[in-house]
């Protein structure tokens, strides 16, 4: 991670030039105050804190932590501070690949995150999905190219016309899925990134159900013809099912995918009460997932708020200037208790997302495996 930017000005007077946060709308002035660099430093050693003790840490040759984020409306929302963005990459920096859903045309602030994290992570990401219902969003992967590589396999989601039926409610999926190829250790697979159509209701299920039929079907294709070892495919994203949504799910598990049970019932969004992001696998055998001490499969969800922009007064307090620089109409934040409500229901979540970000861990190493395999056959 680079940090320059959260040093005292005192230390940085003639290296503007090694700097990020800089308003290239207002003169290049600095966008972190020291009273924000303060508090950024702190919350960075909590939020730091938090992720030793939730997420497993990476080991060589052995692991592989694979996330996925919905980051709300990410180049959209200009109200988006510098230390939010800080948050957001020491939270990437946490993991091996992270898929990105909800990047959208404007990738300033996305550029800042992958200055951030370093030379070391590098980033592929789709064209945006045009048309008002691509609602301005392309898909991203973030990876640390020190644990893990691209295969060369890239591409996009299209629907081929002899799926669609007659009088469809759509021919393609609002948004583009993104499929792209890995490598790290022993391990190659391909990862598919989909945000799929939101809202609960008969259309807008009938929507996503169809989105779901058609996305298998060019899978089930795909997995069949694929090379063996391309055979393991991920999918991750913001899937939008909701708990009524079990026909849909088992489209998904009925075409040999299993979703990982060390998600299964988490919740996943900000007011956790639903369970939008799912990660769903179809591997052969030797692709496994790290087991906990109950044999259950290692992944979870970072409530990063337990961390960053804590539900308390006190940090509540920290930001009411913000808050009224930003809100369209100020004088409506009469109070605290007005204050705490548009805290927690729409400020945090323009500057974080309103998805918390959702991780498995993957084996990367299957010596043992292999040579015991080699030596029954003798």
């Amino acid at each position: 991670m680079w940090y320059n930017d959260l040093r005292p000005d005192s230390e940085l007077t003639n290296d503007k030039y090694s700097l990020i946060m800089l308003d290239k709308e207002n003169n290049y002035n600095r966008m972190l105050t020291d009273a924000d660099k303060k508090r950024t430093l702190a919350n960075l050693l909590r939020l730091r804190e938090g992720i030793i003790e939730k997420i497993p840490r990476k080991t060589v040759d052995t692991n592989l932590l694979l996330c996925s984020w919905n980051i709300k409306n990410f180049g959209t929302l200009k109200n988006r501070t510098a230390e939010s963005l800080y948050y957001i990459a020491e939270i990437i920096n946490s993991f091996d690949i992270v898929a990105l859903q909800e990047i959208n045309r404007d990738l300033s602030d996305f550029k800042k995150v992958l200055k951030l994290l370093g030379s070391n992570w590098k980033h592929t990401f789709s064209d945006v999905t045009e048309g008002n219902s691509g609602n301005d969003e392309r898909f991203g992967f973030i990876y640390d190219c020190r644990r893990i590589t691209q295969s060369g396999l890239s591409g996009e989601i299209v629907i081929s016309p002899e799926l669609i039926e007659e009088n469809p409610i759509i021919s393609q999926l609002k948004r583009t899925p993104i499929f792209t190829g890995f490598e790290s250790g022993w391990r190659k697979f391909s990862v598919v990134s989909v945000h799929l159509h939101p809202g609960q209701g008969s259309t807008n299920k009938a929507i996503r159900k169809e989105e779901v039929r058609l996305l298998m079907e060019i899978l089930k294709r795909k997995i069949h013809s694929a090379a063996f070892e391309d055979r393991n495919v991920v999918i991750v994203g913001d899937t939008n099912l909701y708990k009524e949504d079990n026909d849909i799910v088992k489209l998904i598990t009925d075409t040999d995918f299993e979703e990982s049970n060390g998600l299964q019932g988490k919740f996943t969004n900000t007011s956790l009460n639903q369970i939008y992001d799912r990660v769903f696998l179809n591997v052969n055998d030797y692709f496994k997932l790290s087991l906990d001490a109950n044999g259950k499969e290692k992944g979870g969800v970072f409530n990063l708020f337990d961390y960053v922009y804590i539900n308390t007064p006190e940090e509540i307090e920290n930001y009411h200037n913000l808050m009224r620089e930003q809100k369209e109409n100020p004088d409506t934040l009469t109070s605290d208790s007005k204050f705490k409500d548009y805290f927690n229901k729409y400020w945090k979540r323009n500057q974080m997302s309103d998805h918390l970000p959702i991780w498995i861990e993957v084996q990367t190493e299957s010596s043992d495996e292999f040579l015991a395999n080699k030596l029954w056959k003798f």
